[in-house]
C-alpha cells in the first residue's frame, strides 16, 4: 500500500489499538481521547493516517469521556488494512486528503460474506460509502440486507488518501482485487461476549505473541479450550473471529465428519487434521460438535467411538508445537464428554457461552440492523426486553423476519414501480413486535413457552393477592441495585411463591396474567407430564426444566398441581417402586429449587388445590418463601368477575349483574365464567328456536334458569360442588 509522506510539521502520536464500538463497524471512524487529537493537531471529524506495517485513512472522532487516553478505537476492516491487532501499537498522524474524483472497487469475496458481491449496485455502494476516507489497497466494507460485502480500493483520482463524496465516479471492477480473500469475522461482529472474548484471546493471543515469557516462567502454554453453551449462542463465531484477529490459520472440523465405516479409517481422518495444524502453525484447530467425536467411553457401545477417544487423546497429549496450535472444541452438551478429556493439559480451560443477558441482546440487535432502515419509533431496547430467551441466532432469524414482514408490507402497498419507490422502505416498531410473535426462541422450544397478553386487569378481584405478588417480583427482579442491598445484609432475593386454593380460583390465570404484567416469558409446566416409566427420566425431565428455565431468564417457571409431583411420602403409596419414584423426584426437586439461590431471574412459582397432600419437606421457608392464599371471591369481586365474562356478551335491560353476583355465594371465579357461557348458549337456542322476540340478547331470565335448574344445560350446582370437594378432602 503506497502514500504520500506525511508533511514534517505534522505530529505523530503512538496509540494503543483498541475494539470500536459496534455502531462504528465499516464506518472508517477512529475515536480518540480530546487530549490526544489535541497533540496530533487535529479535530474531530479530521483525517488521519493510522500506520501499523501497513497504512490507512480513518475520520477521527471523540471516544467516550471515560475511555482511557493513550488508545485508538478502530473496527476490524481498519485493522486489518494497517496491519495491527488489539492491544498492539500505531501511530497516527493528522493527513491531507483531496475529493475523490474516481474510485475503482474490487470485490473480495468468499463464503464468510454470505451474498454475491455482483448484486450490489454501484449506486448503492457510493450511497453506503458518502463521506469515506480511502486509500489504495485498503479494503472497506459495504452492509447489505444479509451480511457485510467486503470491496477492495485497486485506484483512486486523486492518488493518496481521498473522501469519497456524491460527485465521485465509482466503478466496480470484477477481478483485480490482489488481496488473497477478503478479511473474516471481527470482534465488531460479535455482541455481548465481552468477557468470554477476553478469556479466548488471553489462552490463543499470548502464546502466540509472548512464547518466550511462557519459557521464562518454566510453565506450559495452554494447549485446548472448550466453548461450550446452547446452539446459537456463537461458539463457532467466537472461534472463527480469534483466528482472523490473531492472523493465524483457522481449520474447522465438524465433529460428525471424522466417524468413518471402514476400520481405522477415522483415526487416520484426526490423525490427518492435527498434522495440518502443526504443518501451518501458528494455527487454529477448532472441532464442532466434539461430543460426537469424544462421548464417554463407559457409556458408548461401539469399539470405533472408543477409538477415536483414545487417538484424540493420543494428539493432544503428543503435540510438540505447544503454543502454536490452539484446539477449540465446542458442544451444547458438556456432560457426554469422555472425563479424561477434561482434565487439565489438554482442554485446560472451559468457558461457557451462555445465553445473553438484556443488555448483550441489544448489542447483538445493533449488529444485525446495522444495515437495516428503521423508523423513528424503533426502540432497540425495548426489543431486547422483550426478547427473554433468545440467543444470537434467534435474534439475527428475528431480524430477517422482521425484514420480511417490511418487504410484505411495502409490496402490498407499493406502485408497479417499486424500485423507484424503494428508499420509503423502512422498518416500523409494528414490525419488530410481530416478529416477536413469529420467532420462538431455540433454548426453550423443548417446553411450553408463552408469552401471555394477560395481564392483572383481565382478572376480577384478587386484589390483595395482585398486590402481594407485583410486591414479591419487584423484589425477585434483576437489577444491580437490589443485588448490592440484598447482599450487604447477607441475604438473597425471593424466589419461590406457592399459590394455594380451591380449584378455579385463579391460580392458572394469575401466574399466566403475571407473566403479562411483568413482561416475563411463562414456562409452565403440568406435574403429570414429568413422570416416566423408565428409572431416571423423570429426574432427567426435572433437571432440563430447570435448565432451561436457567438459560431463559429472568422469567416465570410455574408448576400447575406441585402435588402431583412432590406429594407427601409415606401413606398414599402402596409400592416400594411407586414411593421410590417420588422419593427420586422430590430429591432432584428439592435440590434443582436450592440451586436457583445461585441464579438471577428465575422466579418460581407453583399451584395446588390440595397442599396437605405436599411434602413439608419442600414448603420449608428458603424454597418457597411466599405460600399466597387464594379464597373463593366476595360478593363486590364476583360482580367484577361477572362484568370482565360478559363484557362482549349483549345483555338486556332487565339484567343486573350485582343482583347475579348476590345469588352466586360460594361461587368461584372458574364458576361464574361457566355461567355466564352457559347463559350466552341458551340466549342463542332461544334465538335459533325464535323464542326471543327476534333480538339476541342474554336475559336475566337466561341467568336465573342455569343459577336454579340448567335450563336442560345440566350445569354443576355450587352446592354440589362444595359437596363433591369436601367427600374428596380439598379446602
Amino acid at each position: 500500500m503506497t502514500e504520500p509522506a506525511t508533511s514534517p510539521a505534522a505530529a505523530s502520536l503512538t496509540l494503543r489499538v483498541a475494539e470500536a464500538r459496534v455502531e462504528d463497524a465499516g464506518c472508517a471512524i477512529a475515536r480518540m481521547a480530546a487530549s490526544d487529537l489535541v497533540r496530533i493537531g487535529a479535530h474531530p471529524g479530521d483525517i488521519v493516517k493510522i500506520a501499523g506495517r501497513t497504512a490507512t485513512v480513518a475520520r477521527a472522532q471523540l471516544s467516550a469521556p471515560d475511555a482511557q487516553a493513550g488508545t485508538v478505537q478502530i473496527d476490524g476492516t481498519l485493522r486489518s488494512n494497517c496491519g495491527a491487532g488489539l492491544q498492539e501499537q500505531v501511530s497516527v498522524t493528522a493527513t491531507e486528503h483531496a475529493p475523490a474524483v474516481a474510485v475503482r472497487l474490487s470485490p473480495l469475496w468468499s463464503s464468510a460474506s454470505g451474498a454475491a458481491p455482483a448484486i450490489i449496485a454501484p449506486e448503492r455502494i457510493l450511497e453506503d460509502l458518502l463521506d469515506v476516507p480511502v486509500l489504495t489497497g485498503g479494503v472497506v466494507r459495504v452492509p447489505t440486507f444479509a451480511k457485510a460485502v467486503n470491496f477492495e480500493v485497486i485506484r483512486t483520482i486523486p492518488s493518496g488518501p481521498v473522501v469519497i463524496g456524491p460527485r465521485t465516479d465509482l466503478r466496480v471492477v470484477e477481478g483485480e482485487a490482489t488481496s488473497v480473500r477478503a478479511p473474516a469475522v471481527s470482534y465488531e461482529d460479535i455482541g455481548g461476549l465481552e468477557r468470554e472474548v477476553a478469556r479466548v484471546r488471553e489462552i490463543v493471543e499470548l502464546p502466540l505473541k509472548h512464547h518466550r515469557v511462557f519459557e521464562r516462567l518454566g510453565i506450559l502454554p495452554p494447549k485446548g479450550v472448550l466453548l461450550y453453551g446452547p446452539p446459537g449462542t456463537g461458539k463457532t463465531l467466537l472461534a472463527r473471529a480469534v483466528a482472523a484477529e490473531s492472523r493465524v490459520h483457522f481449520i474447522h472440523l465438524n465433529g460428525p465428519e471424522i466417524m468413518r465405516k471402514f476400520y481405522g479409517e477415522s483415526e487416520a481422518k484426526l490423525r490427518e487434521v492435527f498434522e495440518e495444524a502443526a504443518r501451518r502453525a501458528p494455527a487454529i484447530l477448532f472441532i464442532d460438535e466434539i461430543d460426537a467425536v469424544a462421548p464417554k467411553r463407559a457409556e458408548v457401545v461401539g469399539e470405533v467411538e472408543k477409538r477415536v477417544v483414545a487417538q484424540l487423546l493420543s494428539l493432544m497429549d503428543g503435540f510438540v508445537s505447544r503454543g502454536q496450535v490452539i484446539v477449540i472444541g465446542a458442544t451444547n452438551i458438556p456432560e457426554v464428554l469422555d472425563p479424561a478429556l477434561r482434565r487439565p493439559g489438554r482442554f485446560d480451560r472451559e468457558i461457557e457461552i451462555g445465553v445473553p443477558n438484556t443488555q448483550a441482546r441489544l448489542q447483538i440487535l445493533k449488529i444485525h440492523t446495522r444495515a437495516m432502515p428503521m423508523g423513528p419509533d424503533v426502540d432497540l431496547q425495548e426489543i431486547a426486553n422483550h426478547s427473554h430467551g433468545f440467543v444470537g441466532a434467534d435474534l439475527e432469524a428475528l431480524c430477517q423476519e422482521v425484514g420480511m414482514i417490511a418487504l410484505r408490507r411495502f409490496l402490498a402497498s407499493a406502485p408497479v414501480d417499486a424500485d423507484a419507490d424503494v428508499h420509503s422502505l423502512i422498518v416500523t416498531r409494528d414490525d419488530f413486535l410481530a416478529g416477536l410473535k413469529e420467532v420462538e426462541p431455540s433454548a426453550t422450544r423443548e417446553f411450553f413457552i408463552e408469552r401471555s397478553a394477560t395481564t392483572f386487569a383481565s382478572i376480577g378481584g384478587l386484589h390483595d393477592v395482585k398486590q402481594l405478588l407485583e410486591a414479591v417480583i419487584e423484589h425477585s427482579h434483576v437489577g444491580d441495585d437490589l443485588d448490592d442491598l440484598y447482599g450487604s445484609f447477607g441475604l438473597s432475593p425471593p424466589h419461590g411463591i406457592l399459590l394455594v386454593g380451591p380449584s378455579g380460583t385463579g391460580k392458572t390465570a394469575i401466574a399466566r396474567a403475571l407473566s403479562g404484567e411483568k413482561q416475563l416469558p411463562l414456562i409452565s409446566i403440568d406435574g403429570p407430564q414429568l413422570y416416566s416409566k423408565w428409572l431416571g427420566e423423570s429426574e432427567k425431565a426435572l433437571r432440563e426444566v430447570f435448565k432451561k428455565a436457567r438459560r431463559s431468564a429472568p422469567c416465570l417457571l410455574f408448576f400447575d398441581a406441585i402435588d402431583a409431583i412432590a406429594p407427601k411420602v409415606g401413606a398414599d403409596q402402596q409400592t416400594s417402586s411407586g414411593s421410590d419414584v417420588y422419593q427420586r423426584i422430590l430429591s432432584q426437586l428439592s435440590r434443582e429449587i436450592d440451586s436457583l439461590r445461585d441464579v438471577k431471574g428465575v422466579i418460581l412459582l407453583a399451584a395446588t388445590s390440595r397442599p396437605e397432600r405436599i411434602e413439608p419437606a419442600l414448603l420449608r421457608s428458603g424454597r418457597f418463601d411466599y405460600i399466597v392464599r387464594f379464597a373463593k371471591p366476595g360478593a363486590a369481586d364476583r360482580a367484577t368477575i361477572l362484568r370482565l365474562c360478559c363484557r362482549q356478551v349483549p345483555l338486556a335491560k332487565d339484567v343486573d349483574l350485582d343482583a347475579i353476583a348476590a345469588r352466586t355465594e360460594g361461587f368461584t371465579g372458574a364458576d361464574l365464567e361457566s355461567l355466564c357461557k352457559k347463559a350466552t348458549l341458551l340466549a342463542i337456542a332461544e334465538y335459533r328456536r325464535g323464542t326471543s322476540g327476534g333480538s339476541f340478547n342474554v336475559r336475566r331470565d337466561d341467568f336465573e334458569a342455569v343459577i336454579d335448574d340448567g335450563a336442560g344445560l345440566e350445569p354443576t350446582p355450587p352446592a354440589a360442588t362444595e359437596s363433591s370437594r369436601s367427600e374428596r378432602g380439598q379446602p
